[in-house]
């Protein structure tokens, strides 16, 4: 190694430190929105979870591969929806990635297989529901991913937040 590499590498290890979580919005016939309930927090949440990017997984291949893990469902995911900055005191800031997860009719929902490590259960919840069951940011996240989908219909892109809350 070169003193340009260690340098180099000594630079890299004093930037801050970002987590970065990737999760499918997965809708029924009838447009209510699947949901999880994990059984190590409150609150209900979606299929997802954590990048593995330290072993090269991008946000794409995490929400797809917690699919799996989760709820048995192996989906090719369709557009991002949104991306959300999402700040807590109690932790570094998260970035997390939205990807369309699309219809699943009642064949594919009777597919679903729960994780019991990390899950209880999980039901099809109607949007204005969503504030009441899905805690912190990722109700807003949830509700901006719906009206994301609007939007791609509409020919517009993916949606920036910050907290749950759209900015720009």
């Amino acid at each position: 190694m070169t003193s340009r590499d260690a340098g180099y590498l000594a630079y890299i290890s004093g930037l801050p430190r970002v987590l970065c979580g990737a999760a499918a919005l997965f809708r029924d016939e009838e447009g209510r929105v699947l949901i999880v309930e994990p059984n190590y927090r409150p609150g209900w949440a979606l299929p997802g979870g954590t990048v593995e990017s330290d072993e090269g997984e991008t946000p794409r291949q995490a929400a797809r591969r917690e699919t799996l893990e989760e709820i048995g469902l192996d989906v090719e995911l369709g557009p991002l929806l949104a991306v959300d900055w999402s700040q807590a005191p109690d932790r570094p800031p998260v970035v997390a990635y939205l990807y369309d997860g699309g219809v699943l009719d009642e064949e594919r929902l009777g597919e679903i297989r729960l994780q019991h490590d990390e899950l209880l259960s999980w039901r099809l919840v109607d949007r204005h529901k969503i504030p009441e069951l899905v805690i912190g940011s990722l109700g807003g996240r949830i509700l901006a991913g719906l009206d994301a989908l609007d939007a791609l219909e509409a020919g517009t892109g993916a949606v920036e937040l910050e907290n749950g809350r759209r900015v720009g």
